[in-house]
């Protein structure tokens, strides 16, 4: 379905109930370029079909201009659907799947359809979806359910539809996605490839896609002891894959083969599998896939899917779900109709819907040639479509797997200025990297940014240190607003942290909605620091090691980098951390002058080669200048901090 065909049946629909519904929406999702304050009341038909009138127009390309490698140049806001456009329409304090007038308050397309002016404002060329797929019910997390949790990923979740509307999620999806494009937007989907809900509808037809286990036997992760793991990680670290050290025959003999069942049925809450002997058998629930000893909790409700077949491991363990043993990843071992079944579903989007590129959550996990298939057959109906893997490493592998870009480290190193300054920076001064990598300060699985020590400041410092290194800005959803609750506590969160936060809190599981009206919001700075970053686009996509110059930094809390062209340079200052103002000089390779700040207004003056700066904490810094073409010494001394090198720890 069209946009237009959407705004026919909102026409249709104008006057029928709507006038009596109490509907009011956040100031910026009517007026982009407003305040974040305030609410608007609005008639929900009329206000829809009047975002469809103005969105239709917009443009007349079926997707936006553009060619290879377009991704470097993009700025990412990514959205949770169901949360993203969430709101307390009717002022009652809950947000609810429907309230009284039958309009939902969770997210659907047609409001995030309504929010695409405001993300375009905010400078973002690129949207990004967390799952929009069905979700099971089976060991569901919270009150609706994690998006990860995919019972047919080629079904949309229909609680992202408006009832009203009658239209169904796919309509209101393909329309969500013309009108993206015609705002000059491209939209990249996340994809669940790896694992599965555990009611998956696939288990009936495909029994032996899963894993199973007896019905009453009690189930975890499985252990292993100090020699044991310390022999695995040894052996996975320089590839020796052939008989890796199997888990436990207790934790084995748990598990049933598909093929000893007689029959699958529904026993109302999940599929029960039948062997041939009476007994019962369940799909198990997941865990980490590694490291073996990964402290994170089990996953209630998903499962891994059986990507291979071979009777001696019919099991679940790091050795069957990524660290594959090289006896049982062969070709001749793949379950193929699962193999062709994944591969089918990214090219189902494309041709369905038209999205422009995809993140595959757990894409580390896939066996490499699913992978590769994966990716060969998505851009061969378009050679532009884009892959962005989840990887905190950007390797050289990524980009020949056929990979724009991967997640990397930044949320990670931006919190940690010496690892940010000696590990990342240096870097990218010295070697570069394959590919550019997301400058998220947050992402739904870590806490957010103005949660951390220092706020608002700190959010403003890590957005503007990010949006000039070689590398893809990215706006969590609700970062932007100051937001401090988590969306869920996957990465980066603390044991006690964790605690604070379950899953019936979190917002990956439950009906949740951002202070979109709250006084407080970063948006201002988001959209300067944008405008500057498009301004100088050439420079600051310039993946080469010699376009980024590290200025000597003496205090430790003050972090820094210089892009330098041939013509122009850019610096980039931040004081992180607390322990009061400080003032420093630092000799840059810019003429003399007074600059003005492009994100602040405030003025800088760099006299003989030097600009000296008094800093608050969490205060940053950008200074755009003409290069000084005869201040060689100068940037020798700019890349003085090149000589000693550290080794960056990487998340895991």
């Amino acid at each position: 379905m069209s946009l237009a065909e959407v705004r026919a049946r909102l026409a249709r629909l104008h006057g029928i109930g709507g006038q009596r519904a109490r509907y009011s929406v956040p100031g910026l999702w009517v007026d982009p370029n407003g305040g974040s304050a305030g609410l608007t009341p609005v008639e929900p038909i009329d206000w829809w079909a009047d975002v469809v009138d103005r969105i239709e127009p917009a443009r007349q390309r079926t997707r936006p201009a553009g060619g290879t490698g377009w991704t470097r140049d993009a700025v990412v806001y990514s959205m949770f659907v169901r949360a993203a456009a969430a709101f307390d329409h009717d002022g009652d304090g809950r947000i609810v799947l429907a309230n009284g007038d039958g309009f939902r308050e969770t997210g659907t397309f047609v409001k995030a359809v309504a929010l695409l002016p405001y993300i375009r404002n905010l400078g973002c060329n690129t949207v990004h979806l967390l799952p929009i797929t069905a979700i099971g019910s089976d060991g569901r997390k919270g009150v609706l359910g994690s998006p990860y949790a995919v019972r047919d990923p080629f079904r949309l979740d229909e609680s992202l539809a408006e009832p009203v509307l009658g239209l169904g999620a796919e309509a209101e999806f393909a329309a969500f996605v013309e009108a993206a494009h015609r705002l000059g937007l491209r939209v990249v989907v996340e994809f669940v490839l790896r694992t599965a809900a555990k009611d998956s509808d696939w288990v009936p037809e495909h029994p032996e896609w899963f894993y199973w286990i007896r019905e009453d036997g009690p189930f975890g992760r499985p252990t292993f002891t100090e020699n044991e793991l310390h022999d695995i990680k040894e052996r996975v670290a320089r590839n020796a894959r052939s008989d890796l050290p199997p888990p436990p025959d207790a934790y084995r003999s748990l598990f049933v083969r598909p093929d000893a069942l007689t029959d699958v049925e529904w026993d109302g809450a999940r599929w029960v599998g039948r062997a041939r002997d009476g007994s019962r058998a369940r799909i198990p629930g997941a865990f980490s896939d590694w490291p073996p000893d990964d402290a994170q909790p089990p996953w209630s409700d998903i499962t891994y899917l059986r990507m291979y077949d071979h009777p001696d491991f019919d099991y679940m363990a790091y050795n069957t779900l990524r660290m594959y043993d090289g006896r049982l990843a062969r070709p001749e071992n793949a379950v193929e109709s699962l193999w062709e079944r994944i591969a089918a579903i990214i090219p189902h989007f494309q041709d369905r819907f038209g999205i422009d590129g995809a993140l595959i959550d757990m894409g580390h996990a896939l066996p490499r040639a699913l992978k590769a298939r994966v990716i060969r057959e998505a851009q061969s109906l378009d050679p532009d479509f884009a892959f962005w893997d989840e990887d905190f490493s950007p390797r050289v592998e990524a980009k020949s797997e056929g990979n724009s870009a991967v997640i990397g480290s930044y949320w990670w190193s931006v919190h940690r200025p010496v690892q940010l300054k000696d590990g990342l920076l240096r870097e990218l001064s010295e070697r570069g990297l394959p590919l550019p990598f997301l400058a998220a300060p947050e992402t739904h699985n870590t806490p957010r940014c103005a949660a951390r020590h220092g706020h608002l400041a700190r959010s403003k410092l890590a957005w503007i240190f990010g949006c000039f290194l070689p590398a893809v800005p990215f706006i969590h959803s609700g970062f932007e607003l100051g937001e401090t609750e988590p969306v869920n506590t996957g990465l980066d969160f603390s044991e006690d942290e964790i605690a604070r936060y379950p899953a019936e809190r979190l917002g990956l599981y439950n009906a949740v909605s951002f202070e979109w009206t709250a006084e407080r919001s970063i948006v201002a700075t988001v959209r300067r620091a944008l405008a500057a970053r498009s301004e100088h686009l050439e420079l600051v996509t310039d993946p080469t090691p010699a376009s980024l110059w590290l200025p000597d930094c003496t205090d430790e809390r003050l972090v820094g980098y210089v892009r330098v062209g041939d013509e122009k340079g850019i610096l980039v200052v931040g004081l992180f951390g607390d322990g009061g103002a400080a003032s420093v000089s630092i000799e840059v390779p810019l003429e003399d002058g007074t600059l003005v700040d492009p994100i602040t207004g405030r003025r800088h003056r760099i006299s003989d080669g030097r600009i000296r700066l008094d800093l608050n904490p969490w205060e940053g810094v950008v200074a755009i200048g003409r290069r000084d073409l005869h201040a060689s010494p100068a940037e020798r001394r700019c890349r003085a901090g090149v000589r000693r090198r550290r080794t960056r720890p990487v998340p895991t």
